[in-house]
């Protein structure tokens, strides 16, 4: 039976398809607990992805059916402006891929009937007649070329979300936020707009147990992860206590090996992750929002090094900071040994976050498709 009509044996089930952004793996791993509970509510979910995503989640749900859908595959500079100046001549790339998206799903829906889709920062999924929701923390997007070039940035932001049915918000509002402005801007877009809570795909820590001195934690985008590797290795190698690396590269080989006193894993499947970080006393990460929902939900103490030129993670890492729920320092200030000693005296007002508002949103969701299609 071809991928196309899998479901069509099932046709009272409400069929989702989902797809996530490929600018690192967070947008991935953060549709894990969205996916889960559209399975939970008894939807056929199908996966549109490329093929890093899919060796990703085809680990956490191996039922499942994916579809072949091409990400932006951007590049990044090796310095912060360096980035900066090369996204912004990438924007007639991500305009093109956005339309591209859009004719590939006119042509799947032709062939495999859709309920419902659900599209995490990808523009181009929508489609008349479909309930489509679009997924962002981002409705102020931080561009690091100043507030007015921010706010022309919003403006055709809404344009593109505003083709949706809805807007999934994954934070809280104000007061109390993990993406301050970014998710709670002054002005909304024109259509509803539904604050889903946080999501991370990780069970609660069950006790405050450390047996992991320091977990690093290398996600995001090529080449600053790599540099960010580089720089960390050799004081890693000497480091007292028992440290672990995760380079975040699902494609490579699975399994740890160790060098010296460091364990290095190519790839940690989400429960070890989950283990690794409960065990561990710091964790050193990107400040990538995925990333830091995870942290949060664990109520873990944090070292965050924005990856240079992505001001959304910029801002995020100085508004951590600011909460005192994360220590933050910039990469081209990094040391290791100076930043744990500073984040042992920072004063973390940490506790752990629930993140389960997303479930009665999407009960609600499947209850309103169910009651349109009879």
């Amino acid at each position: 039976m071809s991928e196309s009509n899998k479901f069509n044996n099932t046709p009272q089930k409400p069929v989702v398809l989902l797809s996530p952004l490929d600018w690192g793996l967070g947008h991935t791993t953060r549709c894990i607990p969205i996916i889960d509970e559209l399975l939970h509510q008894g939807c056929n979910v199908i996966i549109a992805c490329n093929s890093t995503q899919k060796t990703l989640l085809v680990q956490e749900f191996p039922e499942l059916v994916y579809v072949q859908l091409a990400g932006y595959n951007l590049k990044y500079g090796k310095k912060r402006w360096g980035t900066i100046v090369r996204i912004i001549l990438q924007t007639p790339k991500i305009l093109i891929k956005i339309n591209n998206e859009n004719t590939w799903l006119n042509i799947f829906l032709k062939s495999q009937r859709v309920h419902c889709i659900i599209s995490d920062n990808r523009f181009g999924l929508h489609a008349p007649g479909i309930h489509s929701v679009f997924m962002t923390h981002q409705l102020y997007i931080k561009t690091g070329l100043g507030r007015l070039t921010n706010r022309l940035v919003q403006w055709l932001n809404y344009r593109r979300i505003q083709r949706f049915s809805t807007c999934w918000v994954p934070d809280q509002k104000k007061p109390t936020t993990l993406a301050g402005e970014l998710s709670n801007p002054g002005k909304l877009p024109d259509i509803p707009v539904q604050y889903i809570g946080g999501l991370s795909r990780f069970s609660a820590c069950k006790a405050e147990k450390y047996s992991i001195n320091l977990l690093i934690i290398l996600s995001g985008p090529e080449p600053q992860r790599t540099i960010f590797e580089n720089l960390l290795l050799p004081s890693l190698k000497q480091q007292p206590g028992k440290t672990v690396l995760v380079r975040a590269l699902p494609e490579e080989s699975a399994g740890a090996r160790e060098e010296g006193g460091l364990t290095i894993y190519n790839h940690a499947p989400g429960s070890l992750l989950n283990q690794l970080i409960c065990d561990s006393e710091f964790v050193i990460s990107r400040s990538g929002y995925t990333t830091v929902m995870d942290l949060l939900k664990l109520g873990k103490k944090s070292i965050l090094v924005p990856t240079p030129g992505q001001a959304e993670q910029e801002y995020l890492a100085t508004h951590l900071f600011t909460q005192q729920l994360a220590f933050t320092v910039p990469q081209n200030q990094f040391s290791l040994s100076n930043a744990l000693e500073a984040a042992k005296t920072f004063a973390y007002k940490l506790s752990a976050w629930p993140m389960s508002a997303y479930k009665k949103v999407i009960e609600e969701m499947i209850e309103q498709i169910k009651k349109a299609t009879g």
